[in-house]
């Protein structure tokens, strides 16, 4: 059994993808981010870097005690090499699909992470002057999604001929577009690609979830918004936690 630490944001979504895609068993533990659960003594053990998702198979292919991993893609790679299916194992295959991977990880997820973060600040006049932080951040974004259309140019997907973990892990991203006001039709192949992803039953499954874990905004009092705005804004260093003796 997958048991996943998930809350439904972008980085959450590559693994329901991929695990629906699969199907295969799997339990989700919901990890409030916005309530700050990942700052949790027992999450800190599987995931240090107090963000999600983290994974923890319970029956792992050796026979031993259970497999925890953090960080989304090294999760799909495991999950994906275990059973078999969506990473080629040959060379050329592999590594076809493990560069989109690793982009996704260093460039699409971190720099559309802080084009939302400073548009997000920018809406409050309290933090200043933020035109250079939004003219890099849309720039970026929009030079991302030019680095899928070159990469799909004449492709049906990332890795090549085969649907793989590298079109799941991008996706989730790539489908923000929208709010993001990107126009598509400057990037075709991404256009054509999204449309392939979308019509996909378990992706149209695993992007859907998330509103069952929702929060009443009206049921969190201005004590526990002041609590989480401290414990969220401007992270520095996480002690090493005393319940861990």
């Amino acid at each position: 059994m997958y048991e996943l630490y998930f809350w439904p944001t972008p980085n959450g979504k590559k693994v329901t993808i991929l695990l629906e895609e699969l199907g295969v068993p799997y339990r989700i533990t919901p990890l409030n981010i916005g309530r700050g659960d990942q700052f949790e003594p027992n999450y800190l053990k599987i995931a240090p870097n107090n963000r999600m998702p983290a994974l923890t198979d319970t029956a792992p292919s050796d026979g031993g005690a259970p497999i925890s991993i953090f960080e989304s893609a090294a999760i799909m790679m495991y999950v994906a090499e275990k059973e078999g299916r969506f990473f080629p194992q040959d060379a050329r295959g592999k590594y076809a699909v493990t560069q989109w991977l690793m982009w996704q990880m260093a460039n699409q997820g971190p720099k559309m992470g802080e084009h939302g973060h400073f548009r997000r600040a920018a809406e409050n006049p309290k933090n200043g002057g933020l035109a250079y932080a939004l003219k890099r951040f849309d720039d970026e974004v929009h030079r991302i999604y030019g680095v899928l259309n070159l990469g799909l140019h004449k492709k049906a997907w990332l890795g090549g001929d085969d649907y793989s973990i590298a079109d799941m892990c991008c996706y989730p991203w790539a489908a923000t577009g929208k709010s993001r006001q990107m126009d598509l039709s400057e990037f075709p192949n991404v256009g054509r690609w999204m449309e392939a992803m979308e019509a996909r039953p378990a992706v149209q499954k695993a992007m859907a979830a998330g509103p069952e874990y929702a929060e009443d905004p009206a049921a969190i009092s201005e004590a526990e918004r002041e609590r989480r705005a401290k414990l969220l804004t401007n992270q520095r260093a996480t002690p090493i936690p005393a319940a861990w003796g």
